[in-house]
């Protein structure tokens, strides 16, 4: 097994971490509300939009403008390569929101948050979306890569 020291951060990924951990705290403290991307996003653009809107406009635009604050500030480049493209991508896109709205949220959301409530709903959907990861990730391997 190869360790890529070049990517290995263990002390920005605790801080990340700790950070997220911190906003999904405040978050439940303040609004009662568990941070779930898809959640979140759900409630602006269904008809279930209530007068909770704004913190959701916050949180939103925060995710949008953090990355942007961490490339101009800090001359940061973020590394991005798809994984996939053209019909691919959009079925992957579809399946992964339909899977986010049958499975009643995200990984986000059962991740963060629904594990450390101690939902047993969110640890069987952990534990699924770990395994499909790993059955995705073989499946393409066996098939060359897509």
């Amino acid at each position: 097994m190869i360790i890529d020291l070049v990517n290995f951060t263990p002390v920005q990924s605790f801080v990340g971490g700790s950070l997220i951990g911190l906003a999904a705290f405040l978050l439940m403290l303040t609004k009662g509300r568990v941070m779930g991307a898809s959640g979140i996003l759900t409630g602006l653009i269904t008809k279930d939009f209530r007068s909770d809107w704004l913190w959701r406009i916050f949180f939103i635009t925060g995710c949008l403008i953090g990355p942007v604050l961490l490339i101009t500030l800090f001359n940061h480049e973020i590394i991005y390569k798809p994984v996939s493209s053209g019909l691919f991508f959009f079925i992957a896109a579809f399946l992964v929101g339909f899977g986010s709205a049958m499975g009643s949220g995200c990984t986000s959301g059962h991740g963060i948050c629904g594990l450390s409530l101690l939902s047993k709903r969110s640890l069987i959907s952990v534990i699924t979306f770990v395994i499909a990861g790993v059955v995705t990730v073989y499946i393409i391997k066996l098939l060359g890569g897509l």
